[in-house]
């Protein structure tokens, strides 16, 4: 049996390179799902702080990062000394996916939950019941 999916989500608080809508609209639709998730303000600096939070999420496996480039995130992650699996980890990029294409593949149930080696978000591709901020700042 899997482990429950893990969902972290970055709110890109410093870089802004997100557009706002897509960024505002996939938050509605984490907060109003039975799904926990994680919200952070911003995965480039958990990254450049080394936060150990990071080492704990790549551990779980089964992770969904909804944030930007599945590369810039793998680097993030390695570069705070927590090297994401190749496998069990999916990132959805709100900067280049709507969110309409996110919502869907964050719903339970969704034959994109998890993901595997075709998946275009994979890494391996290279392309909360409440919320709650890991960073320590506010989502």
């Amino acid at each position: 049996m899997k482990p429950q999916r893990s969902v972290l989500f970055c709110r890109c608080a410093f870089a802004r390179v997100v557009p706002d809508d897509v960024k505002n609209d996939v938050l509605k639709h984490l907060v109003h799902s039975a799904e926990p998730f994680d919200a952070v303000g911003d995965l480039c600096e958990m990254s450049a702080r080394k936060d150990p939070t990071l080492v704990d999420l790549a551990a779980q496996g089964n992770l969904t990062v909804v944030a930007c480039y599945p590369r810039a995130v793998k680097w993030l992650f390695s570069a705070a000394g927590a090297p994401l699996p190749t496998e069990g980890v999916e990132v959805l990029n709100m900067r280049t996916e709507d969110a309409q294409t996110i919502c869907q593949r964050l719903s339970p149930g969704s034959s994109n939950s998890t993901s595997d080696a075709s998946s275009p978000s994979s890494l391996s591709s290279e392309s909360a019941t409440s919320e709650s901020s890991l960073s320590g700042g506010s989502a």
